[in-house]
């Protein structure tokens, strides 16, 4: 949620061209009697000046496998010059791409797509045909003399591993918690009324909020109350799991409380305290929903060493490996509980949507989800866009855009991103995690709580298309100087009303951060939390490498991260789209 991610692909000229070839490939070294057969899609994005992206789509058409080497030749000089989801070399004009321990696995009918950057002179001309260990193949199953016996494995779409005790999308036809501590203070402000009743999350911040603090009711209290709400219907109560060891190594106003070095602690005064709240009997008929530890993770990919963007105190976490430990714990202990519904955070479009970020981070956080006695099980589902302010969906522009010849990723906004929006991206996403390895049931969700960007500088169609820049920053929703500003953003407006599966992978829109909870503070105020100040809450700053150097877009005098902001409150409801 810090930072503009790194362009992968470097701005070589325009996108003068786009072929795809679709051939047919072996996935060869199979089980004796295992019938070979795949397709490749191969697409080559020339951007000119010599530079080229490729993309391999690779879609198993016989006996399920468990690792593959692609190989393919050149016809003229292009090279590769860096590639992702595969580890890929080249000799003379031979290339080779073998499998990940994540994408190795290939049942009937499934695809992995993984690709490269390049570099040529002359003519970029398609490979002509594709092969595994040596097998070349046309696109079809290939027959066997031996006879084999398959075994069908047929799943419900619920990752869970006892889906009796949980539904594939605990939305679906359940009330949501309205949190009465929150809803008090959204509605003593002014117009607060109108939106003092929508479910939010509930954000358990510090080891203190389990029992209760002056800021409201602790983790009992809720579930309590969440009780007497449901009056006997399903009903899901949203909880944020937040308190790992150095907590958000990136962004001084949300650090924690606990030190690095503290895992112990998180792990017996934190976890175990809200896993043997959240086990009671009370609370079996009711559907917990958990955030699992927004930022942490996905800092591990952008923020360390040698990326330019790379922070001491997230190679500090790096290092010590207690955020996937931490991770993995929380989804252990919480995932053992059978109504509650683990949702790991995956930060938002304007921080891991480029190709270098957008893999790992999958990997990641299948690693974690594997890490401390997890399993993947544990894990229901992701959310984006957690506390942020990426808009939901762009009408006016879309990815695959051009002006005069110069793709809409060339623009400074987009920065070769591969997304404009979080719901463009979430259901990528999805999609990539599933290749990483997690269950293909998993859900999305989206925070909308602070997305909306309506209001009069709302626009209404495209931007002139008199240049990229003009035609983008003319029609995109998102108003902020940056897709990396992150901290109480000016012209910000409330989102989408929550609501159950809105669009397919879906799960819910969902307002996880509270409206009025402000991000955090550009001055030192003292606090027991852990809690720092940090300059990109500052409206006078100019900025560092993770929002490109510009302004800081944050509303002025702003209190420490999660305590009220009128200010803030007030103008997301002036800005709120739909608009109230």
């Amino acid at each position: 949620m810090r930072l503009n991610g790194q362009r992968r692909w470097a701005a070589a000229g325009v996108v003068v061209a786009t072929s795809v070839a679709t051939l047919g490939v072996a996935l060869s070294a199979p089980p004796a009697g295992a019938a070979p057969g795949c397709r490749v899609d191969y697409t080559a994005n020339n951007w000119g000046g010599g530079g080229f992206g490729g993309k391999v789509k690779i879609t198993n058409l016989g006996d399920a496998l468990s690792s593959w080497t692609l190989k393919f030749t050149f016809p003229g000089s292009q090279k590769v010059t860096q590639g992702w989801s595969a580890t890929w070399s080249q000799s003379g004009a031979d290339v080779t791409a073998t499998s990940m321990s994540w994408n190795g696995n290939l049942g009937t009918g499934a695809s992995t797509e993984i690709g490269f950057n390049g570099s040529y002179t002359g003519t970029n001309t398609d490979p002509a045909s594709f092969s595994l260990n040596g097998v070349t193949c046309t696109g079809q199953q290939q027959p066997t003399t031996t006879t084999t016996t398959t075994t069908t494995t047929t799943t419900s779409g619920n990752p869970n591993p006892d889906p009796g005790n949980r539904v594939d999308n605990p939305y679906v036809g359940a009330k949501m918690y309205v949190n009465p501590d929150w809803s008090a203070k959204a509605a003593a402000e002014p117009g607060g009324s109108r939106v003092a009743n929508q479910p939010t999350g509930v954000w358990i911040d510090r080891i203190a909020a389990i029992t209760g603090t002056v800021d409201g009711r602790g983790v009992e209290g809720h579930l309590e109350e969440a009780v007497r709400q449901a009056a006997g219907s399903p009903l899901v109560i949203q909880f944020v799991i937040y308190n790992l060891p150095g907590r958000d190594c990136s962004a001084l106003a949300s650090n924690g409380e606990l030190k690095p070095t503290e895992i112990d602690r998180y792990k017996s005064e934190y976890i175990d305290p809200i896993a043997a709240i959240f086990a009671k009997p009370a609370y079996r008929n009711l559907r917990i929903v958990t955030t699992v530890e927004i930022d942490s993770l996905p800092n591990l990919v952008t923020n360390v060493t040698p990326r330019n963007t790379a922070v001491p105190a997230c190679d500090v976490m790096k290092a010590n490996g207690n955020y996937i430990t931490g991770v993995g714990y929380a989804l252990a202990k919480l995932g053992a509980v059978p109504n509650v519904y683990n949702y790991l955070d995956i930060g938002h479009h304007g921080w891991i949507g480029w190709d270098d970020n957008f893999g790992p981070t999958a990997e990641l956080l299948f690693q974690a989800a594997n890490a401390s006695g997890s399993t993947k099980a544990n894990v229901h589902g992701f959310i984006a866009n957690t506390a942020n302010y990426g808009a939901l969906k762009e009408p006016y522009f879309t990815i695959d855009d051009s002006v005069n010849g110069t793709s809409v990723r060339q623009s400074k906004w987009v920065d070769w991103n591969r997304y404009v929006d979080e719901q463009s991206y979430a259901q990528a996403f999805r999609q990539r995690a599933v290749q990483a390895g997690f269950d293909p049931g998993v859900g999305m969700l989206i925070d909308t709580s602070r997305n909306g960007w309506g209001g009069a500088a709302r626009p209404t169609g495209p931007g002139p298309k008199t240049s990229v820049d003009a035609y983008v920053n003319g029609g995109r929703l998102d108003r902020r100087i940056h897709t990396g500003n992150w901290c109480n953003q000016a012209g910000a407006g409330l989102g989408e009303r929550p609501k159950a599966a809105p669009a397919p992978g879906i799960d819910a829109y969902v307002w996880m951060k509270p409206p009025g909870e402000s991000d955090g503070a550009s001055k030192e105020i003292p606090n027991n939390e852990g809690k720092g100040a940090d300059k990109m809450c500052d409206p006078a700053y100019t900025g560092n490498i993770r929002n490109g150097n510009n302004m800081s877009g944050a509303l002025p005098d702003a209190p420490l991260s999660g305590k009220w902001f009128s200010a803030q409150f007030q103008e997301l409801m002036r800005n709120a789209y739909p608009a109230l």
